[in-house]
């Protein structure tokens, strides 16, 4: 079946696009409807026809970034290969947001864990739980094949992991150093790696 665009749908998808990329340069409490009304030359009233509130607005931005972040995790198991390749296929998902000036979008979603609507805290750790999980598989198939050798279980060493990567990339941001990112998502790597 083919997906047929209409101005509506462009329209919320545009709105979409500008909330994700404010919430992963700024925070989501750094932006307002007025932001992306004005970026796209729309009323606020037709945002809120969209999505009632900015509540709403930000459960719909992340319903759509963890499904494209979990599609990309699908096309790494899908190529195949060791452990040590998903990990480092994992490391280039986030590598690819930060090279384009931005930061994981429930990363900095976490960052505002506190003052965020009821209704998108879930979803964010949801997402987080979901990212461990898809780590500690990988880890459990290198453990089983004798790849790799994490201390400890491997969803504590999967959470060590992607709270690490999280945090790297927020400090590389603060340094506009992609490459200093690479090369401690690549260390943190090597330390599973059997030796």
């Amino acid at each position: 079946m083919v997906e047929v665009s209409t101005p509506l749908r462009d329209t919320a998808t545009r709105m979409l696009d500008v909330a994700e990329r404010l919430v992963q340069q700024r925070g989501f409490n750094a932006f307002s409807y007025a932001d992306i009304a004005a970026e796209l030359g729309v009323t606020k009233a037709t945002l809120h026809y969209h999505f009632a509130s900015k509540a709403a607005l930000g459960s719909a931005v992340i319903d759509r970034y963890a499904l494209r972040f979990f599609e990309a995790l699908a096309a790494i198991d899908a190529r195949g290969g060791s452990a040590e390749e998903r990990l480092a296929g994992f490391v280039d998902v986030y590598a690819n947001v930060l090279r384009d000036q931005r930061m994981c979008l429930c990363g900095m979603l976490a960052a505002d864990q506190l003052t965020l609507p009821d209704s998108m805290k879930a979803p964010v750790l949801e997402f987080f739980d979901r990212t461990v999980a898809w780590v500690a598989s990988v880890l459990e198939r290198g453990v089983a094949d004798g790849s790799l050798a994490p201390i400890g279980s491997v969803t504590e060493a999967a959470k060590t992991l992607v709270w690490s990567i999280e945090g790297a990339m927020l400090v590389a941001r603060a340094y506009d150093d992609v490459p200093s990112f690479e090369r401690a998502a690549t260390q943190l790597i090597q330390a599973l790696v059997r030796r």
